[in-house]
């Protein structure tokens, strides 16, 4: 089984509930377990606020009034994307991992990476990402490569209702 469907919405806090709707919905109709739906339907949340809240401006010619929401059921897993057209997550200039050769660590660059930090105790906001990190398998937080704006990936292993008519196999 596999169910693929994509999402472009405007920078508008109305659009956060129907792409958490339409996942929801998709999970449902397609037997995944309650407690797993209700985890990415939370990390969908927190990503379509950021990209709602963060995704403006018009870094390198980009539109700053549409984000864009992928979601892949496929097999045994589900993979969410949203990605935007802001400027992008600020980037830490973290060092190369060690390298096997000297001639090989000349090669390799200092490259910069987005970061992510918990906020403090005391914030107001600022506590999405590390959500989604905690509700999903795997995460990935980047930029997109030339053409500005950030993207948020997730994915998470599905379980399925006893019942689930979609089930995979």
């Amino acid at each position: 089984m596999s169910i693929w469907w994509s999402l472009h919405l405007r920078r508008d806090a109305a659009s956060v509930p129907l792409a958490r709707r339409l996942l929801l919905g998709t999970m449902e109709t397609a037997g995944v377990d309650p407690d797993i739906s209700y985890d990415l339907s939370v990390a969908l949340t927190e990503a379509c606020a950021n990209a709602v809240e963060h995704g403006g401006g018009t870094a390198h010619g980009g539109s700053s009034g549409a984000y864009r929401v992928t979601a892949y059921l496929d097999g045994e897993k589900c993979r969410i994307e949203v990605a935007d057209s802001g400027p992008g997550f600020p980037a830490v200039v973290t060092p190369p991992a060690p390298a096997p050769a000297p001639a090989v660590a000349s090669a390799r660059a200092e490259r910069p990476r987005p970061s992510v930090r918990p906020a403090p105790a005391d914030a107001e906001h600022g506590r999405g990402l590390c959500l989604i990190q905690e509700l999903a398998d795997h995460v990935h937080i980047g930029n997109k490569p030339g053409r500005g704006g950030a993207v948020v990936s997730f994915d998470k292993i599905l379980k399925w209702r006893a019942d689930a008519p979609l089930m995979a196999v």
